[in-house]
């Protein structure tokens, strides 16, 4: 720490004042907190990073001029508040400073558009257009300072296990990814464009191909994605990391000790300990209707089609059916009715529940059920007096397994079924390689410079969407907190690969002239994944949106208000870049 022996505007910070430093001169500089005149009294409360102290003035002449949040240096003699004084709400609550002066440093000369009590209060754009004031907001500073704290720890973490810290370039080339590039003119190439890197994922790669065993770091990434809870519009971080020589189990043994451990150090919340649980792409659809279950979430889906595809009611029939089972029957008309609503803005035609007392089944569609129905009903579900039986349909699997598993969340957090204060980590792996498109086609249904299983011969003998990949997630709580799967180090299956999902040799090579080239020169088998840092932070934070976890964030129309960006530039800027605009 930087001593403060010779320091113009204080000899200490105003948190790290304690009863040991009564009778103490010392200095103090911050910001006023606070100003409370008591008769002739008058006393302030001085913050400054470490947390905020009481001063006592004696002379009103001292802040005749004062308002709040301006910065101060004050100088005086600490002192004890008395035992009947003691302020146990803040960490300096034994002891005060008896002010012997105080000099105005930068005078809060307009009134604040906002109380800083209140920042969290107010309108988004409001916030972030005075960002600088309402990161003076306690709970705001509190999650950037946490910020720092967990880069330090993660870098720890990431060095003790032999990673070394590597930056990669942020002017590179375009290269589909999942997301649309930012794009940059370049000046000295007229018509040519560098892109922001959505990640460092062929750069890590080349990195393994130079030699080096185990790269990290905490890598900036730029996305033009439209923002969500825990999605920034722009730019965002993640613990990017690769090894070479290393198989899929030692990626998921590194991703779960630092999560662990991280999670442990930061929070006192339950943690599952390693190993975390495993589960199957496939499985998780079948079980949570998700391939980022919440496992704090005791609901599990029950298929039903077999049951009920060849049913006469006109919502079953044909169809590919899932049930979930829980205690409403207690609830009203209008929680019902509002489960419906949430599921039909999914995209769902409606939604079947029916209510079982012990002997008779009610509800609007109970009266196309018989007793054969119901026997089929019971035996599948196991339902018992006070279940409540969901049930959703569609013609697409995926979509009603995908359609299910939002009710699943939806009725855990309507009936309060997820547990509180705990963490449920998990590995959803043996993701499908491929995917089918709205138009039947062959995608990528992940990373496309990823290994499948089974290498060549998978690609060549197999149906594209029979194959599998060395891919995996870590899903923390519902989240997809990591992603990263066992990399391709084949020209050979990375062209095969990519000529199953539509891409010539020609494309491949023109569109990922490094890695392919790279390949050509002793590639060695290297595997990784990234952890989404701010969604990480988000975690330990309790927050729910992204933008509180980050200094200068962006708003949903990926907006600054606070810089003014984006804005307009002027035509030399255009012209330097070889641009005109066709508005």
């Amino acid at each position: 720490m930087i001593s403060l022996k010779n320091n113009a505007y204080r000899s200490h910070m105003c948190g790290k004042l304690s009863a040991k430093h009564i009778g103490a001169e010392v200095k103090v500089a911050g910001w006023v907190n606070n100003i409370r005149k008591m008769g002739g009294l008058t006393f302030l409360t001085l913050r400054d990073q470490t947390g905020i102290v009481q001063v006592f003035i004696e002379d009103e002449k001292l802040v005749e001029n004062l308002t709040r949040e301006s910065t101060v240096t004050i100088e005086g003699i600490v002192r004890s508040r008395g035992e009947k004084n003691i302020n146990q709400e803040m960490a300096t609550g034994e002891i005060e400073i008896v002010a012997r002066s105080l000099t105005i440093l930068g005078l809060c000369s307009e009134v604040l558009p906002f109380e800083i009590l209140k920042a969290r209060e107010q309108n988004e754009n409001t916030r972030l257009k005075y960002r600088y004031l309402d990161l003076r907001n306690e709970r705001n500073f509190s999650n950037i300072y946490l910020r720092a704290e967990l880069l330090k720890f993660i870098r720890a973490q990431m060095e003790d296990l032999e990673f070394l810290e590597i930056q990669t370039p942020i002017l590179t080339s375009s290269s589909p990814e999942g997301a649309r590039d930012f794009l940059v003119p370049s000046r000295l190439n007229p018509g040519s464009f560098y892109a922001l890197p959505q990640s460092p994922q062929i750069f890590k790669q080349l990195l393994m191909i130079s030699g080096f065993t185990r790269y990290f770091q905490i890598a900036p990434c730029f996305r033009d994605e439209d923002a969500r809870a825990d999605r920034s519009p722009a730019d965002f971080y993640q613990i990017d990391f690769e090894g070479s020589f290393l198989t899929q189990e030692d990626i998921l043994e590194v991703l779960q000790t630092v999560l662990y451990n991280t999670l442990t150090h930061f929070t006192n919340y339950e943690v599952d300990k390693p190993p975390f649980r495993r589960i199957k792409f496939n499985d998780a659809m079948l079980t949570y209707g998700s391939d980022k279950p919440d496992l704090r979430n005791p609901l599990e889906l029950i298929e039903l089609t077999q049951e009920f595809t060849n049913h006469t009611f006109s919502v079953f029939k044909g169809k590919n059916i899932f049930a979930l089972k829980v205690k409403a029957n207690d609830m009203g008309r209008r929680f019902f009715d509002a489960v419906t609503d949430a599921v039909k803005l999914q995209g769902a035609g409606g939604l079947v529940y029916l209510k079982y007392d012990g002997e008779v089944l009610s509800g609007p569609a109970s009266k196309y059920f018989d007793e054969g129905d119901f026997k089929k009903l019971k035996d599948k579900t196991q339902m018992e007096a006070g279940d409540t039986i969901f049930i959703i349909s569609d013609v697409n699997r995926l979509k009603a397994m995908k359609l299910t598993g939002f009710l699943r969340n939806e009725l855990g957090e309507r009936l309060n079924l997820i547990q509180k204060n705990t963490f449920k980590p998990c590995f959803i792996v043996d993701f499908p390689f491929y995917e089918e498109g709205d138009n039947g086609q062959v995608e990528f249904s992940h990373n496309p410079f990823s290994m499948p299983q089974g290498g060549m011969d998978s690609l060549k003998n197999k149906n594209p969407f029979d194959i599998f990949a060395y891919q995996y997630d870590l899903v923390l709580n519902g989240v997809e907190l990591a992603s990263g799967a066992v990399r391709n180090h084949s020209r050979e299956i990375m062209v095969e690969a990519f000529r199953l999902a539509g891409y010539s040799k020609e494309v491949v090579e023109n569109k990922f002239p490094a890695l392919f080239n790279a390949f050509k020169y002793g590639a060695p088998p290297h595997a990784g994944a990234a952890i989404g840092f701010d969604r990480l932070l988000m975690f330990l934070c309790n927050e729910e949106s992204i933008k509180e976890v980050i200094a200068f964030p962006m708003n949903k129309s990926a907006q600054d208000p606070l810089m003014g960006a984006p804005s307009i530039v002027s035509e030399q800027q255009l012209k330097d870049v070889h641009i005109k605009l066709d508005l």
